[in-house]
């Protein structure tokens, strides 16, 4: 029971106090659940974290399915995904609840307009983090790069992307294998 509460408290704890969406909460899922925990290994959390984010729905509840599946199955998916949108969903419930009575003041404003720059950082640095524990160097850098150009500015989507991806990678594997 300790065991499921430790679990639930961090997935809690890093959704009530990130901002960015699941981006943004990989960083510190991976300082808790990997290095200060040593409960999963860097590789398994970078390929839990691929699998969370090819899968459909939002990364940070698949991080949180994933990672509670691999340390206690079913039971603890269910307390890491609690964990991880009951603070979001709290919070947007007390904004519905009272938005209208501050939607239009200056200093909320201000604040949101604040948060936006901080937001793109927070985005950032997973981004490096996974990439340099993905083995990209600037030699590879070509293919993500590539990747994203093609659904930013080639309307491809992204679906597409890991579906040629994964080809790709299946069938380089099998050609390593022979």
């Amino acid at each position: 029971m300790r065991y499921y509460l430790s679990l639930f408290s961090i997935f809690f704890k890093i959704g009530l106090f990130t901002l960015g969406g699941g981006y943004a909460m990989l960083p510190l899922i991976e300082a808790e659940i990997v290095t200060k925990r040593n409960w999963i290994d860097k590789k398994e959390f970078l390929d839990l974290t691929a699998l969370a984010q090819s899968a459909p729905g939002v990364l940070a509840v698949n991080m949180a399915v994933f990672v509670g599946y691999k340390l206690r199955r079913m039971r603890g998916a269910l307390v890491c995904t609690l964990g991880a949108v009951l603070p979001s969903f709290l919070i947007i419930l007390a904004i519905a609840l009272f938005f209208h009575n501050f939607r239009q003041n200056p200093v909320v404003e201000s604040i949101f307009k604040g948060i936006r720059p901080a937001v793109v950082a927070l985005i950032a640095v997973p981004v490096f983090t996974l990439a340099r524990a993905a083995g990209i160097t600037w030699k590879s850098v070509w293919f993500p790069v590539l990747c994203a150009a093609a659904v930013w500015l080639g309307k491809i989507s992204p679906a597409y992307i890991v579906l040629v991806a994964g080809l790709g990678g299946w069938l380089f594997c099998r050609g390593e294998s022979k």
